[in-house]
């Protein structure tokens, strides 16, 4: 059975402004169009896909923030908004698309910009890639500058569930990690390391395609998560 892989940027309670969360959700769109032809259009999902297709969103500051407030928890504040985003490529199979949870700031609140990505067909293995996972997870940090991040197989993702504290950041094949956690040490060949700006650090164990279902993969997969645990910086995130 092929993988299946999905990505995500998770921070905690952050109380945040209407305003404050379309002016990342605007840089969020505008990095998205350089990591990949397939990101570089969004739209408001709808009831069919004619009704989304006719509702594109754009890095406009006053429509985003009337798209930001449409997303709010009418009777409980504190949870902030939510804003639901597909970019209406190919089928049900190839589309990508995203759930953004910011400004929240009760205390159980778990902000998040959480990705579905395209599982077979045509538009999956363009995306599928190590250097566009990492864009994808470098446009999130630098828009919503969470705490950590993965983008990883669903396979994996329960491993590593399985092998790490409730709350605490989930090693895959692309991991971002905010610099707020430490220092990244030295890691083995062919993890490959890059900051993203000054708010944290990439961590991308293969070039390749990272599967489960590879046992040296998984193998290096624990390697890594061994070591950033040794160093201090899996740490569950802390309200």
């Amino acid at each position: 059975m092929n993988e299946t892989y999905y990505a995500g940027a998770y921070w905690g309670p952050r109380e945040e402004l209407p305003e404050a969360c379309a002016r990342r959700m605007a840089v969020f769109l505008t990095e998205l169009r350089t990591v990949a032809p397939s990101f570089a259009q969004w739209f408001q999902t709808g009831k069919s896909r004619h009704d989304a297709l006719l509702r594109p969103i754009e890095p406009n500051a006053n429509e985003l923030e009337a798209l930001v407030r449409r997303g709010e928890d009418r009777v409980v504040k504190e949870i902030g908004f939510r804003i639901e985003a597909w970019n209406g490529v190919g089928d049900d199979h190839g589309a990508s698309s995203f759930r953004v949870t910011c400004g929240g700031y009760a205390a159980r609140v778990k902000n998040a910009c959480a990705f579905t990505l395209p599982s077979q067909g045509p538009h999956a293995d363009p995306v599928l890639t190590a250097s566009v996972l990492a864009g994808l997870l470098r446009a999130s940090a630098v828009a919503w500058v969470p705490d950590w991040g993965v983008a990883t197989s669903h396979a994996l993702g329960s491993l590593m569930d399985a092998r790490s504290l409730k709350g605490a950041p989930r090693i895959g094949w692309v991991t971002y990690l905010s610099h707020q956690r430490g220092t990244v040490p030295p890691l083995p060949a062919p993890v490959r390391v890059e900051p993203v700006e000054d708010k944290g650090t990439l961590i991308i164990l293969t070039p390749e395609r990272f599967t489960a279902s590879n046992p040296q993969h998984v193998a290096l997969a624990e390697h890594v998560r061994e070591l950033l645990d040794g160093a201090g910086l899996l740490k569950p995130l802390q309200p």
